[in-house]
């Protein structure tokens, strides 16, 4: 056979392929069609800016695995190249820069846009919420991408789809213990996103800082407090060096979600195939890099253990207040922005559900499980 026609039929069959990828991430059943030629299909090359320096590698990796399987599936028609943060833009305005057709496409967290819209905190992960696979879940099976993307194309004009997830963060770094919520007034701290509102409202002084300018941060004195990801990025970034006591749970970001995000113009204007290739290559670097950090984070703890650093959980009054707050907000968010609202009623009541179920089917199996393992704690 010749090259001509293997590729061809290689094209093909990724289109099925790929069709298939994207029904399995989506819930929504395979739109079958005509199979489309290699040489139908236009080159096209893409810069990707994104939030993560080059320090934070698993961040920046799951750029990477999006880039590299959407170039794989078309053959090196569509490539995507992405560059660390500040390359192309400033690591908190990435969305900015999509929106606006600075770059074509980026690889983020909503997380850091909260002041543009509240309701874009779901697709990250919000207080109190929801595990990395109630997440999926809600994403993929409850409406909840569809719903996002909605209020993506009207306000920002453009579309995007999860791709990556750092699974359930820690409650950060600080140096001093924190044991109740009078010693939180007047902290100042690193930490993005409604977890941040939350915070200040509990007295912090919240400092929305990008990654790379965490360490410097507590070393002068400008924080006394931040909250990264989790224990194999915090080690990377070398907050073990700087601050004593890393708390948990992380209960700001039970899940968080990255994600691909490309200007509405540039997606329209993607053949059908490349846009099925983009989605199968998101759900692929969503579910990589999500099983990379469960991997990586215990090995990372044990290690920062071993170097002195402090574990200590967050108490229950801590705990308590907080929740307390989170809720009083989205009952003030949902008053005052129709977006959250919608998407908040949908988001709760798909919670309430799975969280009875979870309850009943994984909670009661690890409560066992757990009690009978020994613990770092």
């Amino acid at each position: 056979m010749k090259r001509r026609q293997l590729v061809t039929s290689t094209t093909w069959g990724v289109a099925a392929a790929t069709t298939a990828s994207v029904a399995a991430c989506t819930g929504s059943p395979p739109v079958v069609e005509e199979p489309v030629r290699d040489d139908d299909l236009p080159q096209i090359d893409w810069p990707m800016a994104t939030s993560w320096p080059v320090s934070l590698a698993p961040l920046l990796r799951g750029a990477e695995v999006f880039a590299q399987r959407v170039s794989a599936l078309s053959d090196g028609r569509f490539t995507i190249t992405p560059r660390p943060a500040g390359d192309l833009a400033p690591p908190l305005e990435v969305l900015d820069a999509v929106s606006q057709g600075v770059v074509p496409c980026g690889h983020t967290a909503a997380a850091y846009y909260m002041d543009r819209s509240p309701a874009l905190g779901f697709g990250c992960g919000v207080p109190f919420g929801l595990t990395p696979q109630q997440q999926n879940a809600w994403l993929y099976e409850g409406n909840g991408l569809s719903s996002l993307q909605a209020v993506y194309a009207r306000r920002f004009n453009l579309i995007q789809f999860p791709a990556g997830n750092t699974g359930t963060q820690m409650g950060g770094w600080f140096r001093r213990e924190i044991n109740s919520v009078s010693d939180l007034a007047g902290l100042k701290m690193r930490i993005a996103g409604l977890g941040g509102q939350v915070m200040g409202e509990l007295g912090v002084a919240v400092q929305p800082l990008p990654g790379e300018e965490i360490v410097q941060a507590l070393q002068t004195g400008e924080i006394d407090a931040a909250q990264w990801v989790g224990p194999f990025d915090d080690e990377k970034l070398g907050l073990h060096r700087v601050a004593e006591y890393y708390y948990h749970p992380g209960w700001w970001e039970p899940s968080s979600t990255l994600e691909v995000q490309i200007n509405l113009d540039e997606w329209n204007a993607l053949p059908p195939v490349y846009q099925a290739m983009v989605q199968a290559a998101a759900c692929e670097a969503n579910l990589q890099m999500l099983s990379r950090y469960e991997a990586l984070n215990s090995a990372a703890l044990e290690r920062l253990l071993a170097r002195g650093t402090q574990l200590r959980r967050f108490s229950d009054e801590i705990m308590t207040a907080a929740q307390e707050v989170t809720f009083d907000l989205y009952q003030e968010f949902a008053a005052s922005d129709a977006d959250f609202k919608t998407i908040y009623d949908n988001w709760q009541g798909f919670r309430d559900r799975i969280y009875a179920w979870n309850q009943l089917s994984q909670h009661s199996f690890e409560s066992f499980a757990y009690a009978n393992l020994r613990s770092v704690v």
